[in-house]
C-alpha cells in the first residue's frame, strides 16, 4: 500500500452506565485516536473527581503496602487487568490495614530497638570509669534513675516516656513475674520529663551503696537482655513479612493493574463532553474498522452506544487546517520494521505517497553494500532471529529491530558472497566462486582463468578500475533514490492541490528535469561525449521554470500583481533559488559517494584484522592467538563499524530523501490504550 490508511472520524454517544465497560473495550483493543478537541466535562465534575481521588488513594494504598513488603508493582495494566470490583476495594483495604499494623508494630521496634542500643552504648562506654555511681549521673550523658515501681505501671510509663527514655527491669520476682525495681536511662534533654512521669506514677529510689563505682552490672544485662528480645521481636516480623509476601504478593500487582486501568478510565472520563448521564466520544478509526467496531460495541452494550462516522473532508477542523488527520500505515512483517525509521523523522501527511516501502528497500541495500561480509552478517541475522517474537524473551525489549535486522543481514551476506569475505577471511570463498564463475564462463564460452571474487573492493591485481565502477554504481543509487524522492513529493504536491510547487520549484517537475538532464549530461560526457548546443536548451528550460516560476504560476492563476513583493526582491530570490537548487543536487547526489566510501573501509579494516591473524598464526602457540585476533576483530567491526554504518544510512535517508518532500509533517496514529509501552 502505497498511502496511509484511509480514515474516519467517529462519535460514540454513552450511556453513563456503560462508559466504563466502553472505554475498558477501546483501551484494550487499541483502536481509536482521541480527537485533540475533547473538551472538559460540563455537568457533575464533582463526581469524577471524587472517583478520581477515590482510585487513586486506593492504588496509593496499594503501593504503599507493596513497599513495606518489597513487591515491584507493574507502571500499567497488563492484558488480563480489569476494572476494580466492589470484593477489590474490601480485599485492598484488608491487605492495606493488615500490612499498616504489621510496619506500625515494626517501626516500633525499631525505634525500641535504637534507644536500646544507644543506651547500652554509652552505659559500656562509662562501664570502666573508676567512679561513684551517684557521680555518673553528673558526667555522662545519661539521666539514670535506679527504683521500685510495681510492674502494672511499668508498661505505662513505657507508653508515656515513648521514645524519651528506655526502662530495664533488673531481675525477677519472686513468683517468676517481673520485677519491681527498675532502672530507667534517659538523655539529659529528657531528664525532666523523666524525673516528672517517675513522680506522677509513685516510684521509689533505691539507693545505691556507698563507694560502687561504674555501671551497674544489672543495667548493662538488663539491656543486652532488652536487646536480644528486640532483635527476635524483629525477626518474628521479618518472618510474618515474607509470609505475607507470598500470600498478597499476585492480588497487590493484580490490583494496581486493576487501580491503574480504572485512573486510566477516569483521566478520560474528565475531558469528555458529558451531561448527567451521557458521554461523547469521539475519535479517529480505519474506515475498514468502522463496521466492526460498530457491531462489537453494540453487542458489548446491548446496542446502547450510538456510532456516527464521518469522512475527514465532512469535519470542519479538518477543513480550516485546524486538525490533522492521524496517520495509519499498513505493512507486511517486512516493511513494518523500518516505520519507526520514518516516523522517527516525522509521519507523513495524510493522503500522501508513504514513503516506508522506499525506505526499507534503500535501507536494506545501503547497509548491504557498506557492511558486507557473508560471517558478519549471519551474526546480525542470529540477533535479528533472537529479537524475533519466538527469540529470547529478555530481548522482547528490542523486538522492533528483528525484521530490520534480519533484513540488513540478508544484504549484508549476499555482498559477503559477491566479495568473498567470511570473517575478515578473503581465502574461504575463493574455491565456491571459482566453482560458480568458471562455470557460467564455460556456458558463455569464455576462456581464462575464474575470479577468485566477483566484486574487488580493495586496489589490489589490477582492481582499481572495478573499483571505480563500484563508486560509479553507489552514485548511481544517489540518483535513483533522489529521484524517487522527487516524484514522490511532486504527487504529494499535486495530490494536495499546490501546483506551484508541483511544477515550478526546485522539488518539483522543474527541478526534477533539471537533475535528471544535469545526470545525462555527465553520463554522455563520462563516455567520451561532448556538450552539444541542446544541451543549454535542456538545462534551460528547467532554470528558465525554477527562476520565474512564482511569475508564471501568477500569470496562469491570474494573479495580480504579477511580481507580488517587486521586480528586484524577486530577481534576487530567483538567482538565490537557481544556486540553491544546483548545490542541493550536486551535494545530494555526490553524498553517496560515503557508500562506497564505507565499503572500502569495511573491507580495509577486514584486511587488517586477516593480516594480524596470518602474521600471529606464525608463532609456535600461533593458531591460538590467531584464533583470537580473528573473534576480537570481529567482535569491533560487527559492533562499531555496524553502528556507523547504520548512522550513515539513516543520515543518508534523512538528508537526501526526506528533505526532498518531508516539507510538512503529519500526525502518527496513537490510539488510546492501557499499555503504554506495546505497540500494536
Amino acid at each position: 500500500m502505497m498511502r496511509p490508511r484511509k480514515m474516519k472520524r467517529v462519535e460514540l454517544t454513552i450511556l453513563d452506565r456503560d462508559a466504563d465497560r466502553v472505554i475498558e473495550f477501546l483501551g484494550r483493543r487499541a483502536l481509536i485516536h482521541l480527537s485533540e478537541d475533547e473538551a472538559p466535562r460540563i455537568d457533575a465534575p464533582a463526581r469524577n473527581t471524587a472517583d478520581y481521588e477515590r482510585i487513586r488513594d486506593r492504588l496509593g494504598a496499594v503501593r504503599s503496602a507493596a513497599a513495606c513488603l518489597g513487591i515491584e508493582l507493574p507502571e500499567e495494566p497488563d492484558e488480563a487487568s480489569v476494572l476494580p470490583l466492589e470484593k477489590d476495594d474490601l480485599l485492598a483495604e484488608k491487605i492495606a490495614d493488615g500490612i499498616s499494623s504489621l510496619v506500625t508494630k515494626e517501626s516500633e521496634g525499631n525505634q525500641e530497638k535504637r534507644k536500646v542500643e544507644e543506651t547500652l552504648n554509652e552505659a559500656r562506654a562509662f562501664g570502666n570509669l573508676n567512679a561513684p555511681f551517684s557521680d555518673l549521673d553528673q558526667l555522662s550523658y545519661l539521666t539514670l534513675r535506679v527504683g521500685r515501681l510495681d510492674p502494672k505501671r511499668q508498661d505505662a510509663l513505657r507508653e508515656n516516656l515513648a521514645d524519651r527514655a528506655v526502662v530495664i527491669p533488673l531481675g525477677h520476682g519472686e513468683d517468676g513475674g517481673p520485677s519491681d525495681r527498675v532502672l530507667t536511662a534517659a538523655s539529659r534533654k529528657g531528664r525532666f520529663a523523666l524525673d516528672s512521669e517517675l513522680k506522677r506514677l509513685s516510684f521509689a529510689p533505691i539507693s545505691i551503696p556507698e563507694g560502687f563505682t561504674g555501671i551497674p552490672a544489672e543495667l548493662l544485662s538488663g539491656l543486652e537482655e532488652r536487646l536480644a528480645g528486640m532483635d527476635k521481636a524483629l525477626e518474628e516480623i521479618a518472618q510474618e513479612k515474607n509470609v505475607l509476601r507470598e500470600e498478597y504478593g499476585p492480588a497487590l500487582r493484580r490490583l494496581a493493574g486493576s487501580y491503574l486501568m480504572a485512573l486510566e478510565v477516569e483521566r478520560l472520563k474528565g475531558k469528555l463532553k458529558a451531561t448527567q448521564s451521557v458521554y461523547v466520544l469521539s475519535g479517529w478509526i480505519p474506515a475498514d474498522m468502522v463496521k466492526a467496531l460498530a457491531a462489537e460495541l453494540g453487542q458489548l452494550s446491548e446496542g446502547r452506544v450510538a456510532v456516527r462516522a464521518f469522512n475527514p473532508e465532512e469535519i470542519p477542523e479538518i477543513r480550516e487546517g485546524r486538525e490533522k488527520v492521524p496517520v495509519s500505515l499498513a505493512h507486511g512483517a517486512f516493511v513494518k520494521g523500518f516505520e519507526n525509521v520514518v516516523f522517527s523523522y516525522g509521519a507523513p501527511l495524510y493522503g500522501t505517497i508513504d514513503p516506508t516501502p522506499f525506505v526499507a528497500f534503500s535501507f536494506t541495500l545501503l547497509f548491504g553494500i557498506m557492511f558486507g561480509d557473508l560471517g558478519q552478517g549471519f551474526v546480525l541475522l542470529l540477533l535479528g532471529l533472537l529479537t524475533s517474537k519466538r527469540g529470547a524473551r529478555v530481548l522482547s525489549g528490542f523486538r522492533h529491530f528483528s525484521s530490520p535486522l534480519i533484513a540488513v543481514s540478508i544484504s549484508s551476506m549476499i555482498m559477503g558472497i559477491l566479495n568473498g569475505a567470511v570473517f575478515a577471511n578473503e581465502e574461504l570463498l575463493v574455491g565456491p566462486t571459482q566453482a560458480v564463475t568458471g562455470f557460467f564462463m564455460r556456458m558463455a564460452g569464455m576462456a581464462g582463468e575464474p575470479p577468485e571474487r566477483i566484486l574487488h573492493l580493495m586496489p589490489e591485481k589490477g582492481s582499481v578500475a572495478k573499483l571505480f565502477y563500484f563508486f560509479g554504481f553507489t552514485v548511481a543509487v544517489g540518483v535513483v533514490l533522489n529521484s524517487i524522492g522527487l516524484v514522490v513529493n511532486i504527487i504529494n504536491l499535486c495530490l494536495m492541490k499546490r501546483y506551484e510547487k508541483a511544477f515550478f520549484s526546485k522539488t518539483g517537475v522543474a527541478g526534477l528535469l533539471l537533475f535528471w538532464y544535469a545526470i545525462f549530461i555527465a553520463v554522455r560526457v563520462i563516455l567520451g561525449g561532448r556538450f552539444a548546443w541542446f544541451d543549454g536548451i535542456g538545462l534551460g528550460v528547467p532554470v528558465f521554470c525554477v527562476f520565474f516560476g512564482p511569475m508564471l504560476w501568477r500569470i496562469i492563476a491570474r494573479k495580480r500583481p504579477v511580481f507580488e513583493e517587486g521586480v528586484m526582491v524577486f530577481v534576487m530570490e530567483g538567482f538565490v533559488e537557481v544556486l540553491e537548487t544546483a548545490s542541493t543536487y550536486i551535494s545530494n547526489t555526490v553524498s553517496f559517494l560515503r557508500v562506497g566510501a564505507f565499503a572500502l573501509s569495511h573491507a580495509v579494516l577486514s584486511f587488517i584484522v586477516f593480516t594480524l591473524s596470518e602474521m600471529v598464526g606464525e608463532a609456535p602457540p600461533g593458531p591460538v592467538f590467531a584464533l583470537i585476533v580473528m573473534i576480537f576483530g570481529n567482535a569491533v567491526i560487527i559492533m562499531l563499524e555496524g553502528m556507523i554504518v547504520a548512522i550513515q544510512v539513516v543520515r543518508l535517508q534523512y538528508y537526501e530523501f526526506f528533505s526532498k518532500f518531508f516539507t510538512e509533517t503529519g500526525v502518527k496514529f496513537s490510539p488510546f490504550r492501557f499499555r503504554k509501552g506495546v505497540e500494536s
